[in-house]
């Protein structure tokens, strides 16, 4: 119930920032279809498809058997910058924080709170945009992501924990619902395919090594707007409509 709750809020608050943040950067009459820049705030779920390595230790057991631990599901704000290189191709920049806790499983680690982490998980895609049939403009894309790890906890196994950056390719698919004046829904999947290593140190295993994959699938949903760069920058020049 209570990750219902957090879930809920985190849509409201993903469409509050999204209506703030286009209100107070763009000017009201700027929104346009054919603008070559698109700004979205999403809610993002998170969902680690994790495949753990066994764990092997220089004091305590040698190896604690393979998928003895699992990453967490989160559902977190989000945000993406699309610009059109012209009407159909396009790159997007996606980014976001997370945190996500390290659960123990049987047979090795059952019950046990692994750790925690903080994740900085940006992804850039080269984007293909069909044309819009009855408001409806679907794309999709292919890229990479990069995940940097920081300010990690072992929690119940103590010591210190230290998990490796990453780095995985992506894969994903949308679509652009219009709601007229610049602004859209948006629905989107990603698919990220990354592993990574850790490292905890304590006085009772010496040191504990083991590797994750982590390929987490990002479900994500909220508003856009598009517009014109030179709206805001100004240009010495029209604004021709991508072609």
């Amino acid at each position: 119930m209570m990750h219902n709750r957090l879930g809920f809020r985190a849509w409201v608050a993903g469409l509050a920032v999204a209506g703030a943040m286009a209100g107070a950067t763009v000017p009201a009459s700027a929104g346009s279809e054919s603008g070559d820049f698109l700004v979205r705030a999403l809610v993002t779920g998170v969902l680690p498809d994790t495949s753990a390595g066994p764990i092997t230790t220089t004091l305590g057991p040698p190896v604690i058997p393979g998928d003895s631990y699992e990453v967490s599901d989160e559902v977190i704000p989000a945000l993406t910058l699309t610009y059109f290189l012209n009407k159909n191709l396009a790159l997007e920049l996606f980014c976001c924080f997370a945190k996500h806790d390290i659960d123990g499983q049987a047979p090795g680690l059952a019950g046990a709170d692994v750790g925690d982490t903080w994740i900085f998980p940006p992804a850039v895609t080269l984007q293909y945009h069909f044309d819009q049939v009855g408001g409806f403009k679907p794309y999709v894309g292919a890229g990479f992501q990069y995940i940097h790890f920081f300010d990690e906890s072992s929690n119940d196994l103590g010591g210190s924990m230290d998990i490796d950056d990453g780095f995985g390719f992506t894969l994903q698919a949308g679509v652009d619902v219009s709601l007229g004046g610049g602004w859209y829904l948006n629905a989107d999947v990603k698919k990220t395919w990354l592993d990574a290593d850790w490292t905890i140190t304590n006085s009772a295993v010496g040191t504990a090594r083991g590797s994750f994959d982590l390929d987490p699938l990002i479900i994500s949903a909220g508003l856009g707007y598009r517009f014109n760069l030179s709206d805001i920058f100004g240009s010495r020049a029209p604004a021709e409509p991508l072609k």
